[in-house]
């Protein structure tokens, strides 16, 4: 009862949005400066600032975006505008730095545009990386690695414990910590779990494995298409041999058609999950495995529909 207590407490914390994790800080004299500096641009409109004077988020945790959607969202900013304003922050010589809403900001160049409605908010560098990462994580738009890399930002630049990590993005302690061991991964590893060949539950599974043996191990997951529960009985298979009444049988690998197979790895990609497909004729079925909310939420979001916890 506690841990799903605990899990709704985190759910609710990021359904909330930005607004309800950043009041608090741990340094009372930053909290004071930038409440009174921010103080009166928040209640101001969106301005038309041109897309020209905006400088890219120096703290961006997304390594790329999609750019068939950056083409989908550049049209429908073309048809319709910009629906939400993008969020930044005043720089130097009159110019301005993202804070929030790239993917707005570069489909709107390439719909032409040459304004975009934008608020401007007076904030720190550490509030700025808070809200670049809780925005994603809301949107569940970075893959683990991208969180990985999110949370050691936090934690070496702005010297923040893993506790305070947890409370500024609504995830709970034990989760940032593993995300953080993904860092010392094999770097094969890592770009399979990049690519989304392998979730963050398989890292979780292969991070129990002598380093030797973990990317070997990975790439008969990748491979073989491996689900987490599969991975998890192999990964112990390995560690406690004695435990496992019969041998681990790895499954034999399926005989898929290349089209097939092309677009489960499309799929995979896109969501960061196992999927797969099983077609018959052009008649089938897709079969998409989730470890948790979390996953379930992100098939969710890639659908257009709003998470449980939102």
């Amino acid at each position: 009862m506690a841990t799903a207590v605990a899990s709704d407490v985190k759910r609710k914390a990021l359904g909330r949005g930005l607004e309800s994790l950043l009041p608090s800080r741990p340094n009372p004299t930053v909290e004071i400066a930038a409440s009174a500096a921010a103080a009166p641009v928040a209640e101001g409109k969106p301005l038309e600032i041109p897309v020209e004077q905006i400088d890219r988020n120096p703290y961006q945790t997304r390594r790329g975006f999609d750019e068939e959607k950056l083409d989908e969202l550049a049209a429908s900013i073309k048809a319709s505008g910009v629906v939400q304003p993008i969020i930044v922050r005043p720089g130097e010589n009159g110019r301005y730095t993202l804070i929030t809403g790239e993917r707005r900001w570069l489909a709107s160049q390439r719909a032409g545009k040459t304004t975009i409605p934008a608020v401007v908010r007076e904030v720190s560098d550490v509030q700025a990386m808070e809200m670049t990462i809780v925005e994603n994580l809301q949107r569940a738009d970075l893959n683990p690695m991208e969180q990985a890399l999110a949370f050691e930002r936090l934690s070496k630049e702005f010297k923040m414990t893993q506790e305070q990590i947890a409370d500024r993005t609504g995830k709970d302690r034990a989760s940032v910590g593993n995300f953080l061991r993904l860092l010392k991964l094999p770097v094969d590893v890592q770009y399979h779990l990049e690519g989304g060949e392998l979730s963050f539950g398989h890292a979780k599974a292969l991070m129990a494995l002598p380093p030797e043996l973990v990317s070997s191990i990975a790439w008969k997951v990748v491979h073989l298409h491996l689900s987490v529960r599969s991975t998890e009985k192999l990964v112990q298979g390995i560690i406690n041999p004695e435990m496992v009444a019969k041998p681990v049988k790895l499954p034999e690998e399926r005989m898929v058609d290349p089209n097939v197979r092309e677009a489960e790895d499309r799929l995979r990609r896109k969501l960061g999950l196992k999927v797969m497909i099983e077609d018959k004729k052009g008649r089938g079925k897709v079969i998409i495995e989730y470890a948790g909310i979390d996953d379930f939420d992100s098939i969710l979001a890639a659908l257009g529909e709003r998470g449980l916890g939102e």
